[in-house]
């Protein structure tokens, strides 16, 4: 049993075919020439553990202070951000102690009393383990007043 396909629509389907054809083609050779490979492993993401109190976003405001954000990668031993080059062990030391400044909103607080930075060289995952404890806070009156001798 023959199907019979007129000319025209036989031509129209061709040339879809030949359009999603070239159409795949063409994002691949834009994905094979993109150059992120050559950059470096981006900072794909922040994942915060271990705090109760503290919210996670002024933790990931205060590290991304650091250099550890969007838009940063890493190269090597380096980490390249918008505005400066600096070396990755840096970059981690200066999160641990951003992390560490953060402040329950509304207050002077800063529970974390440690944090840990771990990334990840092949996908760029950074993974910031806080430790809270309140032990180590000074909870005094920072507005009380004080006698003038």
């Amino acid at each position: 049993m023959l199907i019979k396909i007129r000319r025209d629509t036989l031509i129209i389907l061709l040339l879809a075919f030949i359009l999603i054809l070239s159409g795949r083609l063409i994002t691949y050779m834009a994905f094979a020439s993109s150059t992120q490979v050559e950059d470096g492993v981006p900072i794909s993401g922040i994942i915060i553990k271990g705090n109760d109190i503290v919210p996670i976003e002024s933790i990931r405001v205060n590290v991304a202070s650091s250099g550890l954000r969007a838009g940063s990668y890493i190269k090597g031993d380096m980490l390249i951000t918008s505005k400066r080059e600096l070396p990755l062990s840096e970059a981690i030391a200066n999160a641990q102690e951003f992390a560490t400044f953060t402040t329950i909103p509304g207050t002077k607080v800063q529970p974390i009393a440690a944090a840990d930075v771990k990334i990840d060289r092949a996908t760029g995952i950074v993974t910031i383990t806080v430790i809270e404890d309140f032990s180590t806070v000074d909870l005094g009156n920072a507005t009380e007043k004080v006698p003038i001798a």
